[in-house]
């Protein structure tokens, strides 16, 4: 193909030459004015040339590719740069357990930069460090509470509890009732607000103004926002898109907060733009030489990604790190297990509790059953009962294990999920039909097949195992990630699931999470099966009988099981759960 003109490299800039023609002149003005520049700027009536500048190197040479032109000289290498380290946290922080080394060093970060994007990898702590660094500012006489938290409405339980395991306060979970008395909790101490992104316009929002083209300006917030000194935005990838509601809110909640820390497990570093909008909200553009430069100097070319060395350079500069489990292997122990509670739908948690009375009724009767062949059927019917409550919570949950599944295979992750009912594996393929499965019903083939596919295929990120049929002889090292949607009644099996991932060819710490139903038989079990860990003897044989004890134990708990309602609250037990 002949070619249309030239672009020479000069000391200085580019120079573009051409024979003259009306509809390619229109297209260098086009290109000239898309990456911010004026055309008459340009323009050299001398030389008849247009001279860019080389900062836009990238998007000179994609527009020499795209329309024929030659380019004259050799493309620069792009420049070196020695990446920071991290700094080392010089404080002494209260919390109730001591951070891994790697931790430390982004609490000291978050301290340190005050507005900025924790990017760990899944699993590597950002609620804890975030949570260290609220509390090492006080220590540091900067405080950054009331602090607003603003997660998926999914995490909103595990804030709360994260906020009491890691510094043995109370959060709140903003609701109807309560956000109304905000001053009087900050005056009784509260320090920590949690609420999700649904609901930040009923909230903080006092009204929105009809216009032709929706901005910041158009939204007038309420006094709420006030009230905090600091803002966390968790899963902060959902705020990708400037144009959204939800990311103007974000803005706007934290807007004039000197401390805003943003997180996110989902790498972004390979598309800048995923990232613009995050640094918009915690006004880190002008480290970027403005919005404009940081679109044309950093989003340019086919795959919208320029000069990463440079971007990363900046980033970890001023606002953002990210850390691989593989970078901090050593601090890590080979296995963790994490908790992800899960409030149950509606639908389901109505289905519930009505299943739940039903049980304690019956189990009345069979407690006060004096001859031994009834109370022998009737424990029969007490276990269908107690499967039901599983059953019910396995499916009222699945909402949240979905949204778990979507960053993770967002992230690039691979990862194993167990679940054991056939209701469950029916619709986790429904939704996710190019992952593969190993269950009772599969013949050897199909199970090698999937286990190979999984093993081998870096395009196959997910695979659905039954407890029963998948829960040992087979290796899936593949993946570090392991998910259980349900539970069996022994540590046992539930150890030799886990290690499905953690065996001999597994290159990384392996993190275990279980799904566990807020306020459901899925605490009881988790706690019973946790103790018996502990017992070798019951861990390692005798199954039956912890089975048997797992049973009575739980029979015993709904007999003596007790709720009380105060204000909207329910008190269980021992845990104080909200709506």
């Amino acid at each position: 193909m002949t070619s249309k003109g030239e672009i020479e490299r000069t000391s200085s800039h580019f120079k573009i030459t051409f024979r003259f023609n009306p509809v390619l002149l229109n297209i260098i003005r086009g290109f000239i004015q898309s990456i911010g520049l004026t055309p008459g700027q340009c323009y050299r009536s001398n030389e008849k040339s247009w001279n860019i500048p080389l900062s836009y190197e990238v998007q000179v040479l994609v527009f020499a590719e795209q329309n024929q032109f030659t380019f004259v000289g050799e493309r620069q290498a792009e420049k070196d740069f020695v990446m920071p380290e991290m700094p080392e946290l010089t404080i002494d922080i209260p919390l109730l357990f001591k951070p891994f080394p790697y931790q430390q060093k982004g609490i000291a970060y978050l301290i340190e930069k005050e507005r900025c994007i924790c990017g760990d990898q899944m699993g590597l702590g950002k609620t804890f460090q975030t949570i260290g660094a609220i509390e090492g500012l006080k220590v540091l006489g900067k405080d950054a509470t009331p602090s607003l938290i603003i997660c998926p409405a999914s995490l909103k339980i595990n804030w709360q509890r994260e906020v009491k395991k890691w510094t043995g306060k109370n959060a709140v979970i903003l609701d109807s009732r309560n956000i109304r008395f905000m001053p009087q909790l900050i005056e009784n101490n509260v320090e920590y607000f949690i609420t999700n992104y649904e609901i930040l316009k009923k909230f903080f929002v006092a009204e929105i103004k009809e216009s032709k083209k929706f901005t910041m300006a158009d939204i007038v917030f309420n006094g709420n926002k006030e009230f905090f000194k600091s803002v966390i935005i968790d899963e902060s990838h959902r705020i990708k898109s400037y144009g959204t509601l939800q990311t103007k809110l974000c803005k706007g909640v934290s807007q004039g907060k000197k401390f805003i820390y943003l997180l996110t497990g989902t790498p972004v570093v390979n598309k800048p733009m995923d990232l613009s909008s995050q640094l918009g909200v915690i006004d880190q553009f002008h480290r970027f030489g403005g919005y404009k430069h940081f679109n044309n100097h950093f989003c340019a070319g086919k795959k919208q990604a320029s000069n990463l060395k440079e971007l990363q350079y900046l980033l970890k500069t001023y606002c953002f790190y990210r850390r691989e489990k593989t970078e901090v292997m050593k601090d890590l122990p080979p296995k963790m297990r994490q908790n992800i509670i899960c409030a149950l739908d509606r639908e389901h948690w109505i289905e519930y509790q009505e299943a739940e009375r039903n049980l304690i009724e019956y189990l009345k009767n069979y407690k006060s059953a004096t001859d031994e062949t009834i109370a022998r059927s009737m424990r029969g019917e007490v276990m269908v009962r107690i499967g039901i409550l599983k059953n019910i919570s396995a499916r009222g949950k699945l909402r949240d294990v979905y949204s778990f599944i979507d960053n993770m295979v967002e992230s690039g992750e691979k990862l194993i999920v167990f679940a054991h009912l056939k209701e469950i594996f029916v619709r986790l393929m429904e939704r996710y039909p190019h992952a593969v499965k190993i269950t009772g019903g599969d013949s050897q083939d199909e199970r090698q097949l999937s286990i190979d596919r999984f093993q081998n295929d870096p395009k196959c990120k997910l695979i659905f195992c039954s407890i029963k049929a998948a829960g040992v002889g087979i290796t899936l090292t593949a993946s570090s990630q392991v998910g259980f949607i349900e539970m069996d009644w022994t540590a046992a099996a539930m150890e030799q699931c886990e290690d499905r991932a953690h065996r001999i060819g597994q290159q990384d710490n392996v993190t275990c999470t279980y799904f566990i139903g807020d306020r459901t038989i899925d605490q009881y079990i988790y706690e019973v099966i946790n103790r018996k860990r502990a017992i070798a003897n019951e861990v390692t044989g005798g199954e039956n009988n912890i089975e048997e004890n797992v049973i009575e134990g739980l029979m015993n708990i709904f007999l003596q099981k007790e709720k009380t309602e105060v204000s909207g609250t329910i008190i269980d037990n021992d845990f104080v759960l909200y709506e």
